[in-house]
């Protein structure tokens, strides 16, 4: 498939690498994989490209890989005791839990960002003119700058969390 891409003609592979028993592992692996570390005959490739190229690759491929790992999640906790469906209950509710609380925070946090550059932007305009403004605008860049460094911070820390959880959880679970 060819794709016009600004007067570059880009070309695109897209075979489908179809594995019916493909788990939802598998695929982000192999996603993660051709971008990281592609092949010795594609390593000339550039970044977009190559994960264009993974993109088309191993995106079909995660609707089938979802309900293959649920069913064999379901299958694994059919298999075991009550103590199994437990973890897989609990494990499970964490981690939307917290999803959802880094979901909402990111909202809120989304909509202050936003609502602080538009008023020092319309305050600057306002008060002094175009320079001020441009001023303004330099300022809420940094300000952009440093909240990204803060959602980077907090989400890798709830990300941690939630594996910290999952592995405590777990842990407990399998040793009773």
């Amino acid at each position: 498939m060819a794709e016009k891409n600004g007067g570059v003609d880009v070309e695109v592979e897209t075979k489908v690498i179809h594995r019916g028993d493909d788990t939802l592992f598998a695929v982000v692996n192999r996603l993660f994989g051709s971008i990281l570390f592609p092949d010795p005959n594609n390593s000339a490739a550039p970044l977009f490209h190559r994960i264009k190229t993974s993109i088309a690759q191993n995106g079909p491929l995660f609707p089938e890989a979802s309900r293959n790992t649920g069913r064999s999640v379901l299958a694994w906790t059919r298999q075991g005791s009550p103590l199994r469906a437990l973890l897989v209950i609990s494990v499970g509710t964490i981690t939307l839990l917290a999803l959802t609380g880094l979901l909402v925070f990111m909202l809120f946090f989304l909509a202050a960002t936003f609502n602080a550059i538009v008023i020092s932007l319309l305050l600057s305009l306002a008060a002094a003119g175009g320079f001020l403004a441009l001023f303004f605008t330099c300022v809420a860049a940094i300000y952009i700058g440093a909240l990204s460094v803060a959602i980077f911070v907090i989400s890798t820390t709830t990300i941690s969390a939630i594996v910290a959880v999952l592995i405590t959880t777990g842990t407990i679970l399998f040793l009773q």
